[in-house]
């Protein structure tokens, strides 16, 4: 059985192997830094557009849904740093490249996050200066409870985000092709999380409230660092601090949805 300092050796040289891949093509590397800054500056001009028209969304300024992106932001890139490579396994199957993990002597769930590949946590860095500037911006107050609240919601929102996606892989063992249901998923994530759950109806809030729990990663949590008492008429308060709690239980589950998977898994005969 493998050690888990052979685990983390292994992680920590893949991952100097990626920072060395990245910085190998400085041009590449500034032009991909170059699309994240424009990406999400697209995206923070879009909600800033659409509040240009509607100056409050049910009592959110427009200060408020920038931070309410931002947390969200975070939290996702964090994601996409450690588990990015989650979203391969479909496409491994498909091609019959995962079976090579399953006659390797790591963890296959393990030689999946730890592909070597082109991976920088560029987003997570601008994300992390575009959420001290919301949080600025809305003028947050920072004593130790909301630190604790904030890294607790990023930690937690990264493994949420990790769980679904790794809960949509594991299907791939008996549908092949997941393209749509991957593009629905992340459309409810990347799309309806900009703004205050209470804009939408009734079934798009338990959607994404307890379905694939999105508004723990930032929703539920924004609504306590940001005092929004109108909010807490809908929802109980203390699902702010319930983040670290969904992620426990979407990522024990997912764990557990993916050991039963690789256990029917018979290959594609690719």
């Amino acid at each position: 059985m493998v050690s888990a300092t052979r685990y983390w050796e292994t992680y920590r040289e893949v991952w100097r192997l990626n920072v060395l891949t990245v910085m190998e093509y400085k041009a590449n590397f500034f032009i991909w830094f170059l699309f994240t800054i424009v990406y999400h500056g697209v995206a923070l001009a879009a909600i800033w557009v659409i509040l240009t028209q509607f100056p409050s969304l049910n009592g959110w300024a427009r200060t408020d849904v920038f931070f309410l992106y931002a947390l969200w932001m975070v939290g996702h890139t964090l994601n996409n740093s450690l588990f990015f490579m989650v979203g391969d396994v479909p496409d491994a199957v498909q091609e019959g490249r995962f079976d090579r993990m399953l006659v390797r002597p790591l963890d296959s769930l393990f030689q999946i996050i730890a592909q070597p590949g082109q991976n920088f946590p560029d987003d997570t860095i601008v994300s992390i200066i575009v959420f001290g500037v919301a949080a600025t911006l809305v003028h947050l107050q920072w004593t130790p409870l909301v630190a604790l609240l904030v890294v607790m919601t990023i930690l937690a929102a990264a493994v949420i985000d990790g769980a679904v996606q790794l809960v949509v892989a594991t299907l791939s063992f008996w549908v092949i092709r997941l393209d749509a249901l991957r593009w629905v998923v992340m459309s409810l994530e990347n799309d309806f999380t900009r703004f205050p759950l209470t804009m939408y109806n009734r079934a798009v809030r338990i959607i994404l409230g307890y379905v694939f729990p999105f508004a723990f990663m930032n929703y539920f949590p924004a609504t306590v660092l940001l005092h929004k008492t109108a909010d807490a008429a809908q929802f109980n308060p203390a699902l702010g601090w319930l983040a670290p709690v969904v992620a426990a239980i979407w990522g024990a589950a997912s764990l557990t949805f993916w050991r039963f998977g690789l256990n029917r898994y018979q290959g594609t005969g690719s």
